[in-house]
């Protein structure tokens, strides 16, 4: 038995292939979109797949405006920050966020679901999300794909 054609592959930063990916974020729900492009991100779609190297791609997600929450979560959700200052905690819900800041709810989801270290920082860094459906990522010719049918 050949044991040279049984080695591991393990990808780094010179080997790794990343391509630019386009989402319609439209209609989409916020949690299943967050978890589909935060595998994406860290590259676990690949057969390359290394833990500790940033192999995903580059993700472009439009429409971030028109996401959906199921259940009364756009009263109910709240999302919470501190100002740093002594009794500086404030929170907002979901639509006041919506109303204010359109692309944070899909951010704020998909950071939440990389890891929390200097990879998953740079894993995010990787994310574009943009209200309405015009982008500045046309010259790298993203390529469109659909969420439902993949993994």
């Amino acid at each position: 038995m050949n044991t040279l054609s049984y080695k591991t592959k393990s990808a780094n930063k010179q080997t790794v292939e990343k391509e630019w990916l386009l989402i319609d974020a439209e209609n989409e729900i916020l949690g299943r979109l967050a978890s589909k492009v935060a595998n994406i991100l860290r590259g676990k779609n690949k057969p390359s797949y290394t833990p500790h190297v940033d192999c995903g791609d580059y993700v472009v997600i439009i429409n971030a405006d028109k996401i959906r929450l199921s259940g009364n979560k756009w009263e109910a959700k709240t999302y919470v920050h501190h100002t740093g200052y002594p009794g500086g905690q404030r929170s907002t819900t979901a639509n006041e966020l919506m109303a204010k800041k359109p692309f944070a709810m899909v951010e704020k989801a998909v950071k939440g679901m990389l890891p929390k270290n200097r990879l998953g920082a740079q894993m995010f860094r990787n994310m574009h999300v943009y209200a309405g459906i015009e982008h500045p990522h046309a010259g790298q010719s993203p390529k469109a794909i659909n969420l439902n049918t993949t993994k």
